[in-house]
């Protein structure tokens, strides 16, 4: 099938192009784009998208799909539903999966589940360890042969310093990307909220910032000795975007994700008691905030990530420090970025790379951008659409998320995965 978008905003951070212009689309791949379609190119489909941006679909590092193990909470299928409707064509799933993506034949699973559905890329992310218990080495190998993009321990880090010094040099040699978060379980501590004024007037067991920043020091220090290339998860601290600033500047192969909610929330939002709000790493003060907006705009924070995770009803109906930490986010990912552009936090340009070129760049995926012989992944979005986020519109088994009844400027109105429409919004 041949495609023509015509008269859009097309924005394509990978190619530092912003203009009003047409998009080509021929089996599934981007032909062309520019006011003459390429030699030979017949449509059989139009759309008029004027007034309507054209992104690259969003790449996501790190979203759970409840998939295999979970289903209660939800699916490949449908998450991967939810994932379209808002806009984000490329999932990475961290392995804490039932049972842990730490063998092959769970990464086939994985894969074949995402290959059923054919709604979004599902990105499978491997066990460093088995069973993510922090002791012995997975396998790594196959993991790798077998389709995963990555490797990692999810939430569960790995505490002893020669267990990951040994595996940074066993994937040394297969020139693969470890991502790591940083969490000292010692300092932690079984805490739930971060070390701050809020958490003491609360009474809740408190997690200071130096559970992050120990065990960020030490790794760091084991990357530069194995000389691999180290991708640092879900930073919440000022002195840990200082600390990756630091590394980089030194040449250090190293990158760095955030999660959307650590950018617009903070440890204040915990005052009423609201689970919702339990998250891991815990939301923590402004100042960690502005810091982590800050590193975002000056490029030392590469990416923003969803860190969705769909949660059973139940598990959020606890009082807050005995429920489940966690949010769902693939839907609201991409109009949470545009908030924080439009309310002057982030460039247009630096918040779209953020989201699509950098991550697929850290992961040397060829998505994430509109260039031409890629995968037509894209998103057509209207800047001027205002709607509010409620339970009924929300595509994920999951519903635990806090920015129920937020209003939005800016809507997904329609999604193409490999040139096929997987997802058109219903306005009202």
């Amino acid at each position: 099938m041949r495609l023509a978008i015509l008269n859009a905003r097309v924005i394509d951070p990978s190619q530092n192009l912003d203009q009003q212009t047409n998009l080509y689309i021929s089996r599934g791949q981007i032909v062309g784009i520019g006011e003459h379609p390429p030699e030979a190119f017949s449509a059989d489909q139009t759309i008029d998208a004027t007034g309507k941006w054209v992104l690259p679909g969003l790449v996501d590092l790190q979203a759970r799909l409840g998939e295999p193990g979970n289903v209660y909470a939800g699916s490949i299928a449908s998450e991967t539903r939810a994932a379209v409707a808002g806009g984000v064509t490329t999932i990475c799933c961290p392995p804490d999966t039932h049972p842990v993506n730490d063998t092959q034949a769970v990464t086939e699973l994985i894969q074949r589940r995402a290959r059923q559905a054919a709604t979004a890329y599902v990105m499978p992310i491997g066990a460093l360890t088995q069973g993510l218990e922090g002791k012995l080495l997975s396998g790594i190998y196959s993991l790798i042969q077998g389709g995963c993009v990555a490797l990692s321990q999810a939430n569960r880090p790995i505490q002893s310093a020669l267990t990951l010094k040994n595996a940074m040099e066993y994937t040394a040699s297969l020139d693969t990307v470890i991502m790591l978060r940083c969490e000292d379980q010692d300092l932690k501590n079984n805490g739930v909220a971060h070390d701050g004024p809020v958490s003491s007037r609360l009474g809740l067991p408190a997690i200071p910032s130096s559970a992050e920043t120990t065990q960020l020091a030490r790794n760091l220090i084991l990357v530069e000795e194995a000389g691999i290339r180290a991708h640092f998860s879900q930073l919440s601290c000022a002195q840990s975007v200082e600390m990756i600033a630091d590394a980089k500047a030194r040449g250090l192969p190293v990158t760095c994700d955030v999660a959307i909610h650590q950018l617009l929330l903070s440890e204040m939002d915990l005052l009423g008691f609201n689970s919702l709000f339990h998250l891991s790493p815990p939301l923590r003060s402004h100042h960690d905030r502005a810091a982590l907006l800050a590193g975002v705009r000056n490029g030392v924070i590469d990416a923003i990530v969803s860190d969705h995770t769909p949660l059973h009803r139940d598990d959020k109906l606890l009082p807050f420090g005995e429920s489940k930490p966690g949010m769902i986010g693939l839907e609201t990912l991409l109009p949470l970025v545009m908030k924080l552009v439009q309310e002057g936090d982030l460039p247009l340009d630096t918040a779209l790379k953020a989201v699509t070129h950098h991550p697929a760049s850290i992961l040397r995926i060829p998505t994430g951008s509109l260039q031409s012989g890629r995968p037509a992944d894209l998103v057509i979005y209207d800047p001027q659409s205002i709607w509010t986020l409620t339970p009924e519109i929300i595509l994920s088994e999951g519903k635990n998320t806090p920015f129920v009844g937020w209003e939005f400027e800016g809507r997904v109105v329609q999604t193409l995965f490999q040139g096929r429409p997987v997802y058109q919004c219903c306005e009202g």
